[in-house]
């Protein structure tokens, strides 16, 4: 049959089936077997460069190790030595030599004696660096492998090289082992295909010989049939471009005529592009033509590929309504993707104007040309709407391709006019469809002036207006333009439109809702934080409040952080800094009732260790309590909070700190050095039984004390000890610095722009009193005595310049130095301060304390500390370790206090 077409015969097609499957399986064998030689050869090449490298290595090193090398490479004359040894031991071996170098390549032996005293040819620079080399170079007597090895002496140190080589050929090979197996094998297997090649032509013409011509018709004619019966056209193309063979469905879909078989197909009335491809015999995979109103997916293949005529067969299929459904499932896809995204973008975080902006920026990217998003005010600040049908309205979220167009700025109140359908909607909860803005039919109603902006001059011509509801409550309205799109939105845009807003609406709601109660929580806090610095001499302080950033963790803003400045008596001043474990407003509240009972602690003058027990104490009932109402332990128990507690007085320079838990102040020299106060750590609050420890140290004027919490050193990305270092460093050598620089040069350095934890900074400089303004006497323990001590306070305050008050403070003097004769033990002494308020104290070695009471008209005694409490703004008593002190202060003039000022 290929002799009818001109072409000439190949030797497989004037041979019977079985004679080609002969020629096959011969053609096959015959590539195994050489495939096999070749793999043979190589792998035996490969195992011979391996052998060669393994032998070269392993005798170049065991001659490197072997007794007596370091001494003879040491030796005065190291060839005498090594020459004989080298070639004994290459003789034994069976390598081809091995040549022994000093570190510069210098050989000592070579099998060719003329050879030694030259240059090593190789590299030596891995060896003498103590590691082993291996090369294959071609040499005077063939390709071969050397090895290069170090000797070292028993320092480690490389006094000589070692090189050993062997040429690939002395390598022992058994591929020549496997050519008589090889080709006996082929040759049994060439008969065995030959068999069996036989007996498959044999069963062929078996089965093959009974077939007659009515048989022969009766198949062809059932071909005929399937070929005009299936779904799909069926063309055939000669190799001269006419058209041989046209099925029933074929010429159903190119409307062709009943006698097409012979015309050539470019006159068939075809289009020219799928003409061109039926005639150009390519291959076609499921291309998709459009031909008259149907779109047609051709297949095309050659039919001389397998030695057949020249020419091709192309099937047709008809997918117009295939791809009109694909059409519509990819734009299902488009939308659901698009939603899907949304809900990935748009609500990440609680913050209404952000998730307001995040709506609009997507909208305008993906949807829109411009979007804007108005809340209602009430909603801005938390709240929830006044009415049902709220009309004014707060521009809060606006993009688009560009900013200068004429719709309502940001922050513009807008009222929605309720008789427009824009404002009618927006009332009712409904969507509004504008198709096109041009026809004016009422939106302009609005603001007529701004609608026939927005049309003429920047080309916007189709609105949707969807109402941010959540609840059944408007919360505002986002509304999307159309001006650079030409395509005008439909009712599947509204729809669309529709779920994304509701999408967003519900996060609109929860960041309101996280807005108000942040704001109460917020509200909270900072009624339970310092408003203001108190009144006090005693030291200079500054401080800085940060919350974690909302969203963060718990409510975010708000957590346990806190610190606190109180006025002592004496005037001593106490520093508090704590730190409640968690955020939100249970941390909030128990941070409160801490730094209330921390307040109450310092009014009994309490020392440092003995408040931090009581306020343990206090924790661990605070425990208790919760746990028999129920509260989850580890949502709700405060244990974990850490406090640290210090007194300074400055009239003696003396400091008292204590900590529970809590991180070391950092004491700040006046010289510009720091320091870490060394504070005995003691447990966490709430643990309870454990005790507290107190450090006393003397701190001179303009010396720092810097009190903070974990948030301002530790972080994700930074460890506690490296912020604790970088802190350290930051107030380091900036002696000039007030509190206030110091407090923001600390957050500067060390906040992250992001927090995750609160943190609180209490950054103090002390202050000396002057000696001028302190007075003190010690009184024998006789009541004589009393009239010298009213003597010398009257004196002292005529020198002060306070002589009006004279009176009164010789009468609280008198009383309390008379109860400590008369009641205490021990030496008694009295000292007057002037600070802002005048302090009387009288100090014995008894730890009675006095109590006031109310005598009656007979008692001849017990109004003395009555007088006392009357006279004075406010009295007390504070335990020492040998004693106890008994203080009363007394209002000054505020004319005093700039004199005050310039004496600290």
């Amino acid at each position: 049959m290929a002799g009818r077409y001109g072409r000439p015969r190949s030797v497989l097609r004037m041979r019977t089936v079985a004679g080609q499957v002969f020629l096959l399986q011969v053609a096959i064998v015959v590539l195994l077997v050489a495939a096999a030689m070749a793999a043979l050869v190589l792998q035996s090449r490969s195992d011979s460069e391996r052998e060669a490298r393994n032998r070269s290595v392993a005798v170049a090193q065991t001659f490197a190790h072997s007794p007596g090398a370091v001494a003879a490479l040491e030796s005065p004359n190291p060839t005498v030595v090594l020459q004989p040894l080298a070639e004994q031991a290459r003789k034994r071996s069976g390598v081809d030599f091995i040549v022994v170098m000093n570190t510069a390549g210098i050989r000592y032996t070579h099998p060719l004696p003329d050879r030694i005293g030259k240059k090593f040819v190789g590299n030596l620079q891995p060896a003498l660096a103590g590691g082993v080399v291996t090369e294959k170079i071609v040499g005077t007597i063939g390709p071969l492998v050397q090895a290069v090895v170090p000797v070292k002496d028993s320092d480690g140190k490389v006094v000589g090289l070692v090189s050993a080589g062997i040429t690939i050929s002395h390598v022992s090979s058994v591929v020549q082992d496997q050519f008589p197996l090889l080709f006996g094998a082929a040759a049994a297997l060439l008969l065995v295909t030959a068999g069996g090649t036989a007996l498959v032509s044999r069963r062929l013409r078996r089965q093959t010989r009974g077939l007659d011509p009515a048989e022969m018709t009766r198949m062809y004619e059932h071909h005929d049939a399937v070929l005009h019966a299936v779904r799909e056209g069926v063309l055939i193309v000669g190799g001269d471009g006419r058209l041989l063979l046209a099925n029933d469905e074929a010429r159903r879909l190119l409307e062709l005529p009943a006698d097409v078989e012979g015309a050539p197909v470019t006159e068939l009335g075809l289009d020219p592009i799928t003409a061109r491809l039926l005639v150009s015999g390519r291959i076609a995979n499921d291309e998709v033509y459009l031909v008259g109103e149907r779109l047609l997916a051709i297949n095309q293949r050659s039919t001389d590929q397998a030695g057949g005529p020249p020419g091709s067969v192309a099937t047709l299929r008809d997918t117009t309504e295939l791809q009109a459904l694909s059409g519509k499932a990819d734009v299902a896809r488009g939308r659901l993707k698009l939603l899907y995204d949304a809900g990935t973008e748009i609500g990440t975080t609680l913050d209404m104007v952000r998730t307001c902006e995040e709506l609009a920026e997507f909208a305008a990217d993906r949807f829109a040309d411009f979007a804007t998003v108005d809340v209602v005010e009430a909603v801005l600040r938390g709240e929830e709407p006044a009415g049902a049908t709220p009309e004014m309205m707060r521009r809060t979220a606006f993009k688009g391709l560009r900013d200068d167009t004429a719709l309502y700025p940001l922050g513009q109140l807008i009222h929605f006019v309720p008789s427009t359908r824009l404002g009618s909607g927006i009332g009712a909860g409904e969507p509004v469809l504008e198709a096109d803005l041009a026809a004016f039919h009422g939106w302009q109603e609005q603001d007529p002036e701004r609608a026939h902006r927005l049309v003429a001059e920047y080309g916007i011509h189709s609105m949707i207006a969807v109402p941010l509801r959540a609840r059944g409550v408007v919360l505002g309205v986002a509304m999307f333009w159309r001006s650079e799109k030409p395509e005008a939105f439909e009712d599947e845009d509204l729809s669309l439109a529709e779920e994304l807003v509701a999408r967003a609406a519900v996060s609109v709601d929860n960041a309101r809702r996280y807005t108000r109660e942040h704001a109460m929580a917020v509200t909270l806090q900072r009624s339970l934080l310092p408003r203001g610095l108190p009144e006090q001499n005693a030291i200079d302080v500054a401080y800085r409040y940060r919350p974690a950033q909302a969203g963060l963790g718990g409510v975010g803003g708000v957590g346990g952080d806190w610190f606190d400045i109180i006025p002592l008596p004496g005037a001593r001043v106490a520093l508090v800094v704590g730190d409640v474990v968690g955020h939100g407003l249970h941390a909030a509240a128990t941070m409160g009732r801490l730094r209330t009972a921390v307040h109450n602690f310092s009014a009994l003058d309490l020392p440092p260790d003995e408040l931090l027990w009581h306020l343990d104490e206090l924790v661990t009932r605070i425990d208790q309590d919760e746990v028999l109402d129920g509260i989850d332990g580890s949502d709700a128990a405060v244990t974990g909070a850490t406090c640290l507690y210090a007194i300074y007085d400055p009239v003696s320079g003396h400091c008292s700190m204590a900590r529970a838990g809590h991180l070391q102040p950092l004491l700040l020299r006046p010289d510009g050095s720091a320091e870490f106060a060394d504070v005995p750590g003691g447990p966490p609050l709430g643990l309870g039984g454990l005790p507290f420890e107190t450090l006393d140290i003397w701190l001179p004027k303009d010396s720092g004390l810097v009190l903070y919490t974990d948030g301002l050193v530790e972080d994700r990305q930074r460890d506690i000890d490296d912020g604790l270092a970088l802190l350290r460093r930051t107030l380091t050598g900036h002696a000039a610095r007030t509190p206030e620089e110091a407090c923001e040069a600390a957050l500067q350095a060390l906040l992250p722009e992001s927090p995750r934890d609160d943190v609180a900074l209490l950054i103090g400089r002390t202050r000396v009193l002057d000696s001028g303004r302190v007075a003190d006497w010690e009184v024998p323990p006789d009541p004589a005595e009393v009239s010298r001590v009213r003597a010398g306070v009257a004196d002292k305050l005529e020198e002060w310049g306070l002589a009006e008050e004279a009176f009164t403070t010789e009468l609280i003097l008198s009383e309390l130095v008379t109860n400590a004769i008369r009641y205490a033990s021990g030496p008694i002494r009295v000292r007057l301060i002037r600070d802002h308020s005048l302090i009387c104290e009288v100090s014995d070695h008894s730890s009675t304390s006095p109590h006031l009471r109310q005598a009656a008209t007979t008692d001849e005694g017990g109004r003395g500390l009555f007088l006392v409490a009357q006279f004075s703004e406010r009295w007390g008593t504070r335990y020492t370790a040998d004693g106890k002190v008994i203080w009363a202060e007394q209002p000054l003039q505020t004319d005093g206090l700039p004199d005050l000022a310039q004496g600290l």
